[in-house]
């Protein structure tokens, strides 16, 4: 598990932040059978087929983001030959999809490029020059930089055709794009803005409030090992010199892509969901996994299209380069389909957003979006999966019941936002979920871990359900004003349960 990058003693500030179980920074003691556990997304319906004669079955490094009313979905293009010969000649380009909902998209008829006769499709961005400078691993993001310029509301960073060995190194360029509106795009210079990566991956770049920096996280090779690197930068041209992500305590896996983010309902987290390569050789089991005479077709090409395999993996980080990585899936290929147990598939996209429940009444999900079908006949598939709100971790104890204790903290109610309500007091909520026979109690202790009459575990009335959002009570009540401001401690105590995130509200 994460080492506490402070010592258990030092007093965190939280405020009215919602934190998120997501590594043990908070914990301090565990006692009885309580874990730290990951939680594994359900795959949901098909999001888009990428069957249009420009699109291809090596379509990928998607983002996803809200603008205003409607969802954006940014994918680059490209095919793959089944037979031999080498890759088709079909230009590498970025489309665009939109959604009013996140469930269902369409592509919109932009007729800004002319592709085969046609100015019909979705095409936004092709490349300028030779090179094509622009038209690779474009990520796109809305910069939300307090004054930005309206014509550069809307940035990316993307390559060209440009890679080359250096030293034994593959190397690129990644330069800069802007747009007024996120659909007409030009260079915001004709230089690089960075020089120092392999930039052959899905780099990706974002204004973080919290840090008040442009923060950028992309691909290099350590060691002959794919590894990720980070850089800040105060206004987007000019960088820090990049520095490689740390996992303590992770094994040494090899990340593809990172598609990191500030958590919408906690920004001070960032987490993460990279893509994990494995370089396995061609053995018997390989050949166990479906298509076996189709992998030996693409093998002829290189022998990782035939053998290697990508799945999906989380990590979370408080200080945007020390990440809490977990080595077990987050993302599996699943069941022995044609279309998930590829190199290619199981790329998450980045980005993450709020969707209706299947079950009526149940309250909204995360949703996203990951790759399936790559390399394949005619086509790749980007399938959306859901997960609970905050739930991508939970300290989950079992029926035999388990304890935490966590560092000393101090809160205070909001001041602002919808979530400050005039004489409201100042409460603690959870997201959680019991079974019928399970429960969760909150004891507050003070700073020499005693606890604080009327808040004690014999005075928390028992927490039961399954909730995003339940205000603990005790005997005396719920409103913890009285203590805002003063160096306590939360012990928590769980059967049969899952904690997800708390917060001061």
């Amino acid at each position: 598990m994460l080492t506490p990058s402070t010592t258990p003693d030092e007093i965190y500030q939280m405020d009215s932040r919602r934190e998120l179980f997501v590594d043990d920074w908070l914990i301090v003691a565990r006692e009885g059978a309580v874990t730290l556990r990951l939680h594994e997304p359900i795959a949901r319906e098909v999001a888009l087929v990428t069957d249009r004669p420009w699109e291809g079955n090596m379509a990928g490094y998607i983002t996803v983001f809200q603008d205003g009313e409607r969802y954006r979905m940014y994918y680059q293009t490209g095919r793959f030959n089944e037979v031999p010969g080498g890759p088709q000649p079909i230009d590498v380009m970025i489309c665009l999809a939109e959604s009013r909902d996140g469930l269902r998209w369409e592509r919109p008829d932009l007729e800004l490029f002319e592709y085969q006769g046609s100015r019909r499709n979705n095409i936004v961005v092709m490349g300028e020059g030779e090179q094509r400078i622009g038209s690779i691993a474009f990520v796109p993001f809305k910069d939300t930089r307090p004054g930005v310029d309206p014509q550069a509301l809307y940035k990316a960073v993307a390559t060209g055709r440009a890679f080359r060995r250096v030293g034994g190194k593959l190397r690129s360029e990644l330069y800069a794009l802007i747009s007024p509106d996120g659909v007409h795009w030009s260079l915001l210079q004709p230089a690089p803005i960075m020089t120092e990566g392999a930039f052959d991956s899905q780099n990706l770049v974002f204004w973080d409030p919290l840090r008040g920096a442009y923060r950028a996280y992309f691909r290099d090779f350590q060691e002959g090992r794919r590894r990720i690197l980070t850089a800040t930068s105060p206004d987007f041209v000019h960088w820090s010199a990049p520095a490689w992500l740390d996992y303590p305590g992770a094994a040494d896996h090899e990340l593809y892509t990172n598609q990191v983010l500030p958590y919408y309902r906690a920004p001070h987290l960032l987490v993460g969901f990279p893509t994990r390569y494995i370089d396995r050789p061609s053995s018997p089991a390989i050949d166990a996994l479906p298509e076996r005479e189709h992998r030996k077709l693409r093998g002829q090409h290189h022998p990782r299209y035939g053998a290697a395999l990508t799945d999906g993996l989380f990590m979370s980080s408080r200080d945007g380069q020390r990440f809490h990585l977990w080595d077990e899936a987050f993302i599996r290929p699943g069941p022995q389909l044609l279309q998930n147990w590829t190199y290619g598939d199981n790329y998450q996209c980045w980005g993450l957003w709020e969707s209706p429940s299947e079950r009526s009444g149940a309250p909204p999900e995360l949703s996203f979006i990951s790759t399936e079908n790559s390399w394949r006949d005619t086509y790749t598939v980007f399938r959306r999966f859901s997960l609970r709100i905050d739930g991508f971790v939970s300290l989950q104890a079992p029926y035999k019941g388990g304890e935490v204790l966590t560092r000393p903290l101090t809160f205070a109610p909001p001041t602002s936002g919808s979530e400050a309500t005039s004489g409201s007091g100042c409460r603690l909520h959870l997201n959680f979920a019991t079974s019928a026979a399970g429960g969760v109690w909150v004891e507050v202790q003070d700073g020499a871990g005693q606890p604080i009459p009327g808040f004690s575990r014999a005075d928390c009335y028992e927490v039961i359900g399954d909730e995003l959002d339940r205000v603990v009570a005790w005997q005396g009540g719920s409103d913890l004003s009285a203590l805002a401001g003063t160096p306590v401690r939360l012990k928590f105590i769980l059967k049969d349960a899952d904690l997800y995130a708390m917060r001061f509200g």
